[in-house]
């Protein structure tokens, strides 16, 4: 019996797959299925049918309170997806000239920079000749 049992055990093992279960996904409701729940929830009036309707779609209580305080202060069809805009041509060409706008004032400040170094070069350079120049002429 004991010998049944340890192996019923290892045939589970081989059968069994030990990845973790994948991660649940959180439902989300559209405005139009809030609105058409909340209009049959509200519709229903025989004893028991609210609580099946809210039994078939899984849903609570706190669901129908939510939409409803939603609904009433005009904010549920605020609530629908908003399709949102895909950068298009436009906006990656933009972004690239930016980058390049950005990379172009960056190697302008440095041009700036190695002018006014050359800038005060040239002119110690002028002070020390004109030193060597006064020496020479001293003597």
């Amino acid at each position: 019996m004991a010998i049944a049992f340890e192996l019923d055990r290892a045939d589970d093992a081989q059968m069994r797959d030990d990845r973790p279960p994948d991660r649940p996904v959180r439902r989300t409701f559209t405005a139009a299925y809030k609105l058409a729940i909340l209009e049959a929830y509200e519709g229903a009036s025989r004893p028991g049918e609210k609580g099946a309707l809210l039994r078939r779609e899984g849903l609570y209580s706190s669901h129908i309170i939510d939409w409803r305080r939603a609904r009433d202060a005009g904010a549920l069809a605020g609530l629908a997806p908003k399709p949102r805009p895909h950068p298009g041509a436009d906006a990656s060409e933009l972004g690239r000239l930016r980058r390049r706008a950005e990379r172009a004032e960056a190697e302008l400040h440095k041009a700036r920079l190695v002018i006014e170094i050359q800038g005060k070069a040239s002119e110690l350079l002028e002070r020390l000749l004109a030193e060597s120049e006064d020496e020479k002429q001293r003597r």
